[in-house]
């Protein structure tokens, strides 16, 4: 599987790029799943449903099931945090994996990037970063695309990846 990330910082527009890009993407014929870093402790189950109970009670893995989809929750217990690459490892293959966040590990990345959020460019000073999505302009010594330009951004990744 073909690896690429949409990094940047609070409220500089990553998801709604990664949004789009799968849009475009996957309207271009390739299937694409998405992994989403948080740093806060996310849950996809709500409090009274049979799986956040089987949860509660001490359950290390709960498997979800319906005929539309399919969703696994672990709970960690105290446990590290996996690495990127036992999480990738748990996917289906898919032409493209598009990554959120994971600013600091070494798979190549775009980075969402806005003036009025107030924060530095990550590729300042990170080499993994290999082009801007800006909205505004940039001299930089890397490829610098409007934010808004998906379909620019979505052919500069697959070109990337050799898709």
């Amino acid at each position: 599987m073909k690896v690429y990330g949409v990094t940047g910082w609070k409220n500089a527009g990553k998801t709604g790029l990664m949004e789009r890009l799968v849009a475009e993407i996957t309207a271009r014929g390739f299937s694409v799943s998405t992994v989403k870093h948080a740093h806060h402790a996310a849950d996809v189950d709500q409090p009274g449903t049979d799986s956040f109970r089987h949860r509660e009670a001490g359950a290390s893995e709960v498997l979800l099931a319906s005929g539309k989809r399919i969703a696994m929750m672990q709970e960690l217990r105290g446990a590290p945090e996996p690495p990127l690459s036992d999480l990738l490892a748990r996917l289906a293959p898919v032409d493209l994996v598009l990554i959120e966040g994971f600013k600091r590990e070494a798979h190549p990345k775009v980075e969402a990037y806005r003036v009025a959020a107030g924060n530095p460019l990550i590729a300042a000073e990170n080499e993994t970063v290999r082009a801007v999505a800006s909205d505004t302009e940039l001299n930089f010594d890397r490829p610098v695309f409007d934010l808004d330009d998906t379909a620019a951004i979505a052919g500069f990744i697959l070109q990337e990846v050799g898709l």
